[in-house]
């Protein structure tokens, strides 16, 4: 939890925004479409009553506001799994929380039960984000540090990668330095890259790889660390380990006390060795010393920008952006907040050409924009069992779409944010393209349905939310405005008002005169069926095009 203290400096370093030469602050107009660019790369689709909410403040407020970190999460991960005559083997019941109850071992089966309550939770808490940044950057941390809980499933209790999740979470706007301090130290990632075996009799190489590589310093042309320095790191990594219990500790014996030489580099740094309990500090200077290399803040920058903004990073952006972003990141002292902020209020953001409509929506994306977007009613809360189920259809769709939490196949993150040349594109495949779209199918029409819970989109509700749903010029514009980042043209518009909305009739009398009676009489079947029909046709047709996949 933030000290007040550690609030107030947040706050601070907000209100004192300071923009880098490349980098001017938009001051452009702040209508629907700059409004719906920003809240499309920040949160998990466009509900109607944020679009409303977020035109009523201006830039700078609204990306404050949604750059304003979230408590804590109130809930824990509960046992959702004892069903089907299965019982968890340290007797915690149904409904129950597994987190610290106090006995938390290896076994294969019953991590696999944990695991998916936690992932369904997880799920839970980016379907509920609120109006913040948090969830999703959340989310790309989660991708920046890539784990694959299924490949330790034998030996890794669930309760780790609950802690993992937590740390993500509570760094998340926070502390770039503290952020990889902790990750570090956290038992899920200790094991994962056998950390927890680096001893100075048998230094193991895999963390200290990949804290420069993937985490800190990146594979670009500017990153020239060398094997010597993956090698020095892992011995200033040694003795960082987990207990019995899979606690973190520091075991004094197996720490190497003597001094480590990194290359030009890093400016031929010397990290002195020191013995006893002291040697855990040696991490510290590592980080600093890392940090304190440049390329360390455009790496993370880059990433930021490519998952945010765009893939693609040519000469042009690497000079104006992502350098003067780099140096806002290091004068902040690592600030994620200060650089999320210069970046989502810059000119640059919001300028069209390059970052409207530019990248293919991930199945997360797509998946809970889909269910947020159309305000689809979700169990009560109360309700564990309903919620659980819920989440887990929606956990399941995402990993049938190859996005799956905690199942990252790769260290280096889901395919599609790690293959550079193709990046986003990776999302979308004969395969899962198709698959895409018998979900919105299914959506609009039956809906999906586990355990007697059913999601399904009610396009009566959605419409009802649109300013004038009585005009089908309107309500179509305005249901592209939340759903489409491309503009249809004025044809195409007409076309779907004709040919959907008015069944073939020249006037938009018929529509206006068939909505207005079904809102005075919404117990009247055949006035509610003839704006049903016409509406899940329309959004059945809209979710089915190309553009609809694009954020």
């Amino acid at each position: 939890m933030e000290t007040p203290t550690r609030v107030h400096q947040r706050t601070a370093a907000r209100d004192r925004t300071v923009f880098a030469d490349g980098l001017d602050e938009y001051t452009g107009e702040w209508t629907t479409t700059e409004v719906v660019h920003l809240l499309k790369r920040t949160l998990f689709g466009v509900k109607v009553s944020d679009l409303k909410y977020f035109l009523g403040r201006s830039m700078s407020d609204s990306v404050d506001e949604l750059l304003t970190p979230t408590a804590a999460p109130t809930t824990v991960p509960l046992n959702s799994y004892s069903s089907g005559g299965y019982t968890d083997p340290t007797g915690v019941a149904a409904w129950d929380t597994w987190i610290n109850t106090g006995v938390d071992y290896p076994n294969a089966e019953m991590n696999t039960m944990r695991l998916d309550s936690l992932k369904c939770w997880w799920i839970g808490q980016l379907m509920n984000e609120n109006r913040s940044i948090h969830e999703k950057l959340t989310l790309f941390w989660h991708n920046h540090f890539g784990v694959d809980s299924l490949s330790h499933i034998e030996d890794i209790p669930a309760r780790p990668w609950y802690d993992y999740y937590l740390i993500l979470h509570a760094n998340a706007l926070g502390n770039m330095k503290q952020l990889v301090k902790q990750m570090t130290l956290s038992p899920a990632m200790l094991c994962y890259l056998n950390g927890n075996t680096n001893k100075k009799t048998a230094p193991n190489e895999n963390y200290g790889r990949e804290l420069q590589e993937l985490y800190t310093i990146g594979k670009g042309a500017g990153s020239l660390y060398t094997e010597d320095d993956v090698r020095a790191a892992a011995r200033v990594l040694t003795g960082h380990t987990v207990d019995s219990y899979f606690n973190y500790t520091f075991d004094v014996a197996g720490h190497d006390d003597q001094n480590k030489a990194f290359s030009n580099f890093f400016a031929s740094t010397i990290i002195t060795g020191r013995s006893g309990a002291a040697g855990a500090g040696e991490l510290d200077d590592l980080l600093d010393m890392i940090f304190s290399n440049q390329e360390a803040a455009k790496f993370i920058c880059r990433k930021i920008y490519g998952f945010f903004v765009y893939y693609k990073i040519d000469d042009s952006i690497e000079s104006n952006i992502i350098t003067p972003l780099a140096q806002v990141f290091r004068n902040s002292g690592y600030d994620i907040t200060a650089v999320m902020s210069v970046l989502l209020k810059s000119d640059h953001f919001y300028n069209m050409a390059y970052s409207s409509a530019c990248l293919i929506k991930s199945p997360l994306d797509f998946t809970l924009g889909l269910l947020r977007e159309f305000g689809v009613k979700m169990p009560d809360p109360s309700d564990p069992g309903s919620s659980y189920s819920a989440w887990e259809m929606i956990l399941q769709t995402t990993s049938m779409l190859q996005q799956e939490i905690l199942r990252i196949p790769e260290v280096a993150g889901w395919y599609a944010y790690y293959e550079g040349t193709a990046f986003h594109e990776l999302w979308i495949n004969s395969v899962t393209y198709t698959q895409r779209n018998a979900f919105t199918d299914e959506m609009i029409t039956s809906g999906a349905m586990m355990n007697m819970v059913s999601l399904v989109i009610d396009p009566l509700a959605f419409a009802a939310s649109l300013a004038n749903p009585s005009d089908p010029t309107q309500l179509i514009t305005q249901s592209l405005d939340i759903l489409y980042r491309v503009p249809l043209s004025a044809e195409t518009i007409q076309s779907l008002k004709t040919n959907i909305l008015l069944s073939g009739l020249p006037t938009d009398a018929y529509w206006s005169a068939a909505w207005n009676t079904y809102v005075d009489h919404p117990g009247d079947a055949i006035a509610r069926g003839t704006v049903f029909n016409r509406l899940q046709a329309l959004y059945k047709y809209l979710m089915n095009l190309p553009e609809y996949h694009l954020s």
